[in-house]
């Protein structure tokens, strides 16, 4: 009987992953889509985003992006769009940029809070963005410090 009962993936997200909506200057994951991800058919999130989140406890992720779709010259760098992105996330700010995703389709290479960006894995970012034919808008470093206002 057991054969008969499909499986059900159950996917959820690193260790690393920050759990829970943050606070004002929290800590929250940045994101890239996995192969597991059909962007071509994705209706949300754009080639060459900004994708900020946190980890749900049932395992799915809540994110943020930014894309840059109306082509605002202040964003076209990749880092001004996860900031852009972060910026709504901390402030619960009502937008039609934002997800609740399964865990599979999205991969952490680093972390953003109030004092700034730091990539953990540049080269999954620069696939990311190699594929978005975006590369011009990599950062230079992974770490970008935030100045102040």
């Amino acid at each position: 009987m057991a054969a008969d009962i499909p499986t059900r993936e159950f996917t959820t997200y690193s260790k690393d992953t920050p759990v829970g909506h943050p606070n004002f200057g929290g800590r929250a994951g940045i994101f890239v889509p996995t192969e597991s991800f059909d962007l071509d058919a994705s209706t949300t999130i754009r080639k060459g985003a900004g994708i900020v989140g946190f980890g749900n406890v049932d395992g799915s992720l809540t994110v943020y992006f930014e894309a840059n779709r109306f082509d605002e010259s202040g964003l076209h760098k990749w880092e001004h769009k996860v900031r852009k992105a972060y910026d709504r996330l901390i402030a619960t700010a009502p937008t039609v940029s934002k997800a609740k995703m399964n865990a599979s389709t999205l991969e952490l290479i680093g972390l953003i809070d109030g004092m700034g960006i730091r990539i953990s894995h540049p080269e999954q970012l620069n696939h990311w963005l190699t594929i978005s034919n975006a590369l011009d808008t990599a950062p230079e470093s992974s770490v970008i410090p935030f100045g102040r206002k």
